[in-house]
Formats: structure tokens, sequence, C-alpha cells
């Protein structure tokens, strides 16, 4: 277990102007790791005024890289929301029942455990600031204060924005259409926080593994012929050039 210095009742407030975002295009090259996060919130009904948010954590999916950029260890949890529920459409998407974190543990001893599963000096990451700043809210709103996690949130890197300044536009793509365009074969369904931890890691990997950064072939030449800098596509782009026919025949063997 790492060393860590962990204390609760107190407010995290006080530094929340003195979080910088760093140049997420520019990785400390000493890094000796990196933990790469992803969460799945629910509603928070109403204007709860004791809390003051619009969601609440329901899992921390997570994963270590280490220096060669391997994935070499996971984290998985439900947490039990305290203001929210999970509804339908949150069930649906994340496919997150109210069974499964009915007997959870909370957000607090939740932290504690992904503290101490850390290795020590890992920078975090994850595609976007949105979990960053969901996690730093909800520890002010509940009076969390972690120091561990303190100095996380001040170099902090955000995937997002690192693949946008790898494909040269300042475009904030999605998770899914960067690992199409990137084609990177992709296991489990999204918007589970550690599948979705899984894929930004090994988009990340990639970012900073491959010097010649390489495209997805037919996602590449739809949008060479159209000329568009933003490089979004449908379906039937994704699949020009390729003989349907054949794969229909085949499916009727």
């Amino acid at each position: 277990m790492n060393e860590m210095n962990v204390s609760s009742g107190m407010s995290a407030a006080a530094n929340v102007n003195t979080y910088m975002y760093p140049d997420s295009i520019l990785v400390l090259a000493d890094s000796k790791s990196y933990v790469v996060l992803d969460l799945e919130m629910c509603k928070v009904r109403g204007s709860n005024k004791e809390y003051g948010r619009k969601m609440e954590i329901i899992q921390i999916g997570a994963v270590v890289l280490d220096s060669n950029f391997n994935i070499s260890n996971r984290f998985d949890r439900y947490v039990k929301p305290q203001f929210g529920r999970i509804d339908s459409f949150i069930r649906n998407l994340t496919g997150i029942k109210g069974l499964d974190v009915a007997h959870a543990k909370s957000l607090e001893e939740v932290l504690q455990e992904f503290i101490a599963w850390m290795p020590e000096g890992a920078i975090m990451v994850s595609w976007s600031m949105t979990d960053r700043d969901q996690m730093f809210g909800e520890m002010t709103a509940k009076n969390l204060c972690f120091d561990v996690l303190s100095e996380k949130f001040e170099n902090w890197i955000d995937c997002q924005i690192m693949f946008g300044k790898k494909m040269d536009t300042e475009r904030r793509y999605s998770l899914e259409e960067a690992l199409i365009a990137t084609d990177i074969f992709t296991e489990g369904d999204p918007h589970n926080a550690l599948v979705d931890a899984h894929n930004t890691a090994m988009l990340f990997a990639k970012i900073n593994t491959e010097e010649n950064f390489e495209l997805n072939p037919y996602y590449k030449r739809a949008h060479e012929k159209k000329g568009d800098v933003h490089l979004s596509c449908s379906i039937g782009e994704l699949l020009m050039g390729i003989d349907l026919s054949s794969l229909c025949m085949d499916s009727e063997k």
C-alpha cells in the first residue's frame, strides 16, 4: 500500500482557484506511470441545497499505464449515491441498476481505496476535464479532502485536448469517434467506467508511442475527399469501398 495522507471533514474549496490545467500535449517524460480515470454518474433531482450539484458519482473505473504505456492494473468500484438516484435514462445508458449501488460503499470509502490502489507519483488522465471537475466538485460539496488527490488535480492531463492537438484542430471529439478515427479495437460497452478508462488509455498510449499517427484508412479517405477539416463521418462513409454484397452472401451460408 502506498503511503498516503487522507483526511476528511475539511472543505477542499480553499484551493479551487489554484488548480491549473497543464498543456495536455506535453506529457512529463519522467513519469513512471499514469492513472487513466473514467466516472459514471446519476442525476440529482431538483435543487438539493445540501449538495448543490446536478450529478453524483456512481462508478469509478481506472487503469494504470506503466512507463512503456502498457496497462498494468485496473480499478472498478460502484459508489452508493447519497443524493441522486438511477433513473431509466442512466440505467439504459450505463447498464447500472439501483441494486448495483444499493450496498456499495460511499464516495469517501471508495476514494480511500482508490488512493491506496494508485501508484505513487502517477499522473491522472481522463477524456476531457468533466470527470476531474465532477470529482473535485463532489468532494467539495461533501466536505471531503484528500491531500493526494488535491495534488493530482493540479497536474491532470486532458486526453481529449491532447488528441485534438495531435489532429491539428481545436475540435472536441467524442471518445467513440476518436477511437474509430484511430482504428483502435475496443471491447465492452461504452459508458461503463472501466471500459471507457481502458479505451481512453489505449488512445493515450497510441498518441504517445506512434511517431506517425495513423488514422483508420476508410475514415481518412472519406474526409480527404470532402476536404473536411473536422473529420466527422457517417457509417456509410466508413463502409465506403467495402463490398457489402460479399458480406451478405457469407451471412446467408
